[in-house]
């Protein structure tokens, strides 16, 4: 293999793992899903930090925005779709330094997390199913 022909995945490229993860789920939760946006940008604006309260931009690799399901009532009026943010720098530098887990792994992880606070569940609840830091 020669690495001088490799580049490092684009954005285009963490999009379209996120929809491969999407395609792969599993019922009731494709229902849940097939109406998200799905975002992937290099890192999560200024904004988005700071209300997250996270310092490093590669700390944050997802972010869920919307109202999640267990909030919402056939009454309310969307004032925005929910969205999946997917942020390519911070999954790429977990990525590289975990180097233990595929690329298409870590994007999955990622989308089914923010996926599962849109279900409305906590983080606690995540941790609860999903050890993946061990």
């Amino acid at each position: 293999m020669s690495w001088s022909d490799i580049c490092a995945p684009s954005l285009d490229d963490i999009a379209l793992l996120a929809e491969q993860a999407r395609a792969d789920l599993p019922a009731p939760f494709d229902v849940a899903a097939k109406d998200i946006f799905v975002q992937v940008e290099e890192v999560a604006s200024d904004d988005v930090l700071a209300e997250m309260g996270v310092d490093d931009p590669l700390e944050l690799t997802g972010l869920y925005d919307g109202i999640p399901l267990t909030q919402k009532s056939v009454m309310d009026v969307a004032q925005q779709p929910d969205m999946i943010w997917l942020f390519r720098a911070a999954i790429l530098d977990e990525w590289s330094a975990r180097a233990d887990v595929t690329l298409g792994a870590l994007v999955t992880h990622v989308f089914v997390h923010e996926l599962a606070h849109h279900l409305g569940w906590s983080d606690e609840d995540i941790a609860r199913i999903d050890r993946w830091w061990e």
